[in-house]
């Protein structure tokens, strides 16, 4: 089956980075568009960034544009989330999602993928 395994959450200072890494297996993974979400309390689920299977394109929400990368490595089937200068406002669970049906262009959205990881917490301090 289908499984994303995210590693590398953990406490930060605000202007400080972290590094993301979602671990993908049960699918072909060279072939499916990835991403990242956030979710705070009380808070739906929000996309933060995609991109597509070959990593061709990219998608990033206006609140982390110039600050988050996401890059892929086909080779390991593994997605990476760099986010640097963080915020407090960027404290969340970051879930790394698979969307493996065709979708014809970047899933923007947690409705627009097919499977999940456990997440993993990020927590800025000011």
């Amino acid at each position: 089956q289908v499984q994303l395994v995210e590693s590398g959450g953990g406490l930060v200072q605000a202007g400080g980075s972290l590094i993301l890494s979602c671990a993908a297996s049960g699918l072909t993974f060279s072939s499916v568009a990835m991403g990242w979400c956030r979710q705070t309390p009380g808070k739906e689920r929000a996309g933060v960034t995609a991109i597509t299977a070959s990593a061709s394109r990219t998608y990033y929400a206006d609140s982390v544009k110039g600050r988050f990368t996401i890059s892929r490595d086909n080779a390991k089937n593994t997605v990476y989330l760099q986010m640097n200068s963080l915020k407090p406002e960027d404290t969340a669970v970051y879930y790394c999602a698979a969307r493996t049906r065709p979708l014809g262009f970047l899933p923007l959205g947690p409705n627009q993928y097919d499977y999940w990881g456990q997440g993993t917490q990020v927590t800025v301090s000011s």
